[in-house]
């Protein structure tokens, strides 16, 4: 029989990566929390329904790339694409907006069958971020100054923000029917998928890499002229902000997001390092996506990080951030390995890392594995010692020994902390 792999389009994250996410994953719960978000945890599998009517049936996203199919009930469930519409969802659901304005944030994996790329998988997964119940330009600047400070922690660099407005629905509606109306001259000009998308999602064509037709939107009308007054006022307020404090960014009349839900600002983060797939945060503001969903009409903004892009980043920038390893157990002999099991039992309750070998490889073997996976020190056990309560204790940089009773080592952990912060920082 042939091996089973995994499916095209998902990938496993090993071990040595996995470090990677737990580290964007604690920045961005420290940052979060630090501004009073809190998570949220909705399902993957929703009613498909609630993605057509959220996201917009003349999205790429419904008609192309969901994973949607028939449970046994004869319910058509649909694996989330993304992760806004579950939160709004569920916001209605458990009448959420009687507690005030809410600040949300969720982390998980989505499903959409596109092409697999570098840093684009069928199942990729991200972190995201709801403000709900709030209209002011200080929720859009909230919300983008948060992602910013999350990448920048992370030490990512070359990082640009793109920001545009695409108004209230009926500035979208006025500047579509301009929109269509300057492009279906050129309707045999265009590539295939903005030919589909001229009478169905005309706005997405200003998305196009094609480059014959952005040389045919180089004079189309634009968004931006035709916000009305409030829109504009909103915009305007959005982009001082900003600039208060203190974070750049440049204006792109093309930037339209690919989900229908989307009224105001729009805006991307992009780096420089990424290549063609630049964008690692995208988000705005989506004010009628409670209503649209059942809800009282309710003002929102929120973004989501694509975390495969971060991650390949991240590669980039450092090597493995590897967790710190405090002692590696050396043992061997007849009783000294379960001693050695109950002492590392131990240490880890008083909050150190501590590898067990269980090889049973002779003793220069299990050091060098010490040595290899960066333990700070080493503990060494065999018969003698378990018969004497002892323990070898050996600082690898140092390669210093010495005897410690068990009891001592183990009434000793403040001073050991202590030993091993000022090893890892010299």
């Amino acid at each position: 029989m042939g091996t089973i792999q995994a499916l095209r389009g998902t990938r496993d994250i090993l071990p040595e990566e996995v470090p990677y996410w737990q580290q964007v994953e604690t920045v961005a719960k420290e940052i979060l929390t630090q501004a009073a978000y809190n998570e949220i945890r909705p399902p993957m599998l929703e009613q498909t329904a609630l993605f057509e009517r959220g996201i917009g049936e003349a999205t790429d996203v419904v008609s192309k790339e969901m994973y949607t199919f028939y449970d046994r009930a004869e319910r058509r469930c649909t694996l989330r694409p993304e992760g806004t519409a579950g939160v709004v969802r569920s916001y209605i659901e458990h009448g959420l907006h009687s507690q005030g304005v809410q600040r949300l944030w969720y982390t998980g994996p989505m499903f959409r069958y596109e092409r697999p790329q570098a840093g684009r998988q069928r199942q990729f997964h991200q972190i995201g971020v709801e403000l709900i119940g709030s209209g002011s330009p200080l929720a859009d600047v909230e919300t983008i100054a948060l992602a910013t400070d999350i990448l920048e922690t992370l030490g990512l660099k070359h990082l640009s923000l793109e920001l545009n407005s695409v108004g209230s629905a009926e500035d979208r509606q006025q500047y579509r029917t301009a929109l269509m109306e300057y492009l279906t001259p050129y309707k045999d000009d265009l590539d295939a998928d903005s030919r589909d998308r001229l009478t169905r999602n005309p706005l997405r064509i200003l998305d196009s890499k094609d480059e014959q037709t952005q040389a045919i939107l180089q004079d189309a009308p634009r968004l931006l002229d035709y916000l009305g007054p409030d829109s504009q006022r909103h915009f305007e307020q959005v982009q001082q902000q900003l600039t208060t404090l203190g974070i750049d960014y440049t204006l792109n009349p093309t930037l339209v997001r690919g989900l229908d839900y989307y009224t105001h600002t729009a805006f991307e983060i992009q780096s420089a390092d990424l290549g063609a797939q630049a964008t690692v945060c995208g988000g705005g503001r989506y004010d009628g996506l409670v209503a649209q969903l059942g809800g009282q009409e309710t003002p929102a903004m929120g973004w989501a990080i694509g975390m495969e892009r971060l991650i390949l980043l991240l590669q980039k920038l450092k090597a493995t951030p590897q967790p710190r390893l405090d002692f590696y157990m050396v043992s061997g002999g007849e009783r000294a390995p379960t001693q050695a099991l109950k002492l590392a039992q131990q240490l880890r309750h008083q909050g150190f890392r501590v590898e067990l070998d269980v090889s049973g490889s002779r003793f220069q073997k299990q050091f060098k594995r010490a040595d290899r996976h960066g333990a700070i020190a080493c503990l060494i056990l065999g018969d003698t010692e378990a018969d004497q309560g002892t323990v070898n204790l050996k600082w690898m940089a140092t390669q210093q020994q010495s005897v410690w009773q068990q009891s001592e080592l183990l009434a000793q952990a403040e001073y050991l902390h202590q030993q091993i912060l000022q090893a890892t920082s010299n």
